[in-house]
């Protein structure tokens, strides 16, 4: 099971850290143009802090382990991506994006797998 709880943070740790390098580094008008329609109802300001906090949250789930400094911090930013995930699911709900919604859920139970499996019984 260790096994499996390092290659979901892995995945986690790829797809948001891609995620949040574009929301970092693209201007509103760029992402709404790669697909991210919701950035209309955002200000910059608050997607650029969404788009570190997944940065951080991807470091975060694999530097601290593999460092073995302060590996409590994994599972605590399996969590922070976790709600984060269900802020996005409200955001794509209200906006009948089901396809995005469908997409955030994966990742939600994803990172709930990680909190849990590092919380509990796989923990460093």
């Amino acid at each position: 099971m260790n096994v499996v709880l390092w290659i979901i943070a892995a995945l986690l740790a790829v797809a948001f850290l891609g995620s949040g390098a574009m929301k970092l580094l693209r201007t509103k008008e760029q992402l709404k143009a790669a697909g991210m329609g919701w950035t209309d109802d955002w200000p910059a300001g608050a997607i650029r802090a969404i788009g570190g906090l997944e940065v951080l949250a991807a470091i975060g789930l694999i530097l601290p382990p593999v460092l073995d400094i302060a590996p409590i911090l994994a599972p605590l930013a399996a969590t922070g991506l976790a709600v984060i995930m269900v802020g996005a699911i409200l955001v794509h709900s209200r906006r009948r994006e089901n396809p995005m919604v469908i997409a955030n859920l994966v990742l939600l139970v994803l990172a709930v797998v990680v909190a849990w499996g590092r919380f509990g019984p796989y923990s460093f």
